[in-house]
C-alpha cells in the first residue's frame, strides 16, 4: 500500500526524556530531517502532558529537532476542545508546567476532573482531592490526558497516568474517557490534520499498546521501535502484533523511504 504520511511517537522514538531536558536517541534527529525531505506527510503525535507544547517543542528544536508547534498533535488541547463541548469545569490534576494549556477554561464548582502525567503532584492529598471530587457526583467525569503504564526517562522507567487513572477509576467506580492515544479520536484527529486516510499512514512507536495497538485499531500500520519503553517480552504480546519491529527511528526510516 502507497505510504502518503507517518506519525512518529516522541517520548522514546526521538529521545529519551529526563530532568536535565533529555537526551536524543542515535541517528532520530536526522530521521525526522530525512522524512520531512521526502515529502510524506509528518505529524508528531504525542501523550506529553508534563509541558505545554511551545515549551515541549522549545526543548526538542533545543535537542536538534526540525519541529514546530503546529506539527504536534497532544493530549491537552484536545482536552480543552471536549471541555469546552461539554459545559465541563475541571479539577486539574495534572502537571504544573501543563496548566496553562487550561488557561482560558472556566475551572471555577468543578464537575469533571482531568488527570494528566502529574508526576511530583501525585501525592495521596491531591489524589484525594480528585476522588473526592468524583465521589460527590451523581454521575461523575474521569478525563484522562492518556493511559500508559510507564515510560522511559534518562535514570530508568517512571510510572506513568495510567496507573492513577485505574485507581480513580476503582475508587470512584467509573470509567475514565482518555484523550491521547490509544483513543481513537485522536488518532483520527492526526490524521485529518495531515489529510492522509489511515490505510495510507503509518505509526511509529515504542508502546505496544497505545502506539501500535492503538494505531492498528484505526487502520494505520503500525512499527514498534526497540528504543525508550520496549521491553524485549513486547515481542510475545497476545493481543498486539506490530506490523514490523525495528530498532530504532533511524530504521524504520531506511525502511519506508526505500519502498517509495
Amino acid at each position: 500500500r502507497a505510504v502518503r504520511g507517518l506519525l512518529l511517537d516522541v517520548s522514546g522514538v526521538l529521545y529519551d526524556s529526563g530532568a536535565d531536558g533529555g537526551v536524543p536517541i542515535a541517528g532520530s534527529a536526522e530521521a525526522v530531517r530525512r522524512i520531512k525531505a521526502s515529502g510524506l506527510k509528518l505529524r508528531f503525535c504525542t501523550n506529553e502532558t508534563q509541558a505545554t507544547r511551545e515549551s515541549f517543542v522549545k526543548k526538542l528544536r533545543g535537542l536538534g529537532f526540525d519541529i514546530s508547534v503546529a506539527e504536534v498533535t497532544a493530549p491537552a488541547p484536545a482536552a480543552c476542545t471536549i471541555l469546552r463541548e461539554r459545559g465541563l469545569r475541571p479539577h486539574l490534576l495534572v502537571h504544573d508546567d501543563l496548566v496553562p494549556e487550561f488557561a482560558e477554561i472556566d475551572k471555577t464548582n468543578p464537575n469533571c476532573v482531568v488527570l494528566g502525567d502529574a508526576a511530583e503532584n501525585f501525592t495521596y492529598a491531591n489524589l484525594n482531592e480528585a476522588f473526592r471530587v468524583l465521589i460527590g457526583m451523581d454521575k461523575p467525569v474521569l478525563i484522562s490526558l492518556g493511559k500508559g503504564r510507564y515510560y522511559k526517562e534518562t535514570d530508568g522507567l517512571k510510572l506513568d497516568v495510567g496507573a492513577y487513572m485505574k485507581a480513580l477509576e476503582y475508587a470512584c467506580d467509573v470509567q475514565a474517557e482518555v484523550v491521547g492515544k490509544p483513543a481513537k479520536r485522536f488518532f483520527e484527529s492526526a490524521l485529518t490534520e495531515m489529510g492522509v486516510p489511515p490505510e495510507q499512514a503509518i505509526m511509529i512507536g515504542d508502546d505496544i499498546v497505545n502506539d501500535v495497538g492503538g494505531a492498528q485499531r484505526c487502520g494505520m500500520r503500525a512499527l514498534q521501535v526497540r528504543t525508550g519503553k520496549y521491553r524485549p517480552s513486547d515481542e510475545n504480546h497476545p493481543d498486539v502484533k506490530p506490523d514490523a519491529y525495528v530498532n530504532n527511528l533511524a530504521e524504520a526510516v531506511d525502511i519506508i523511504l526505500k519502498q517509495l
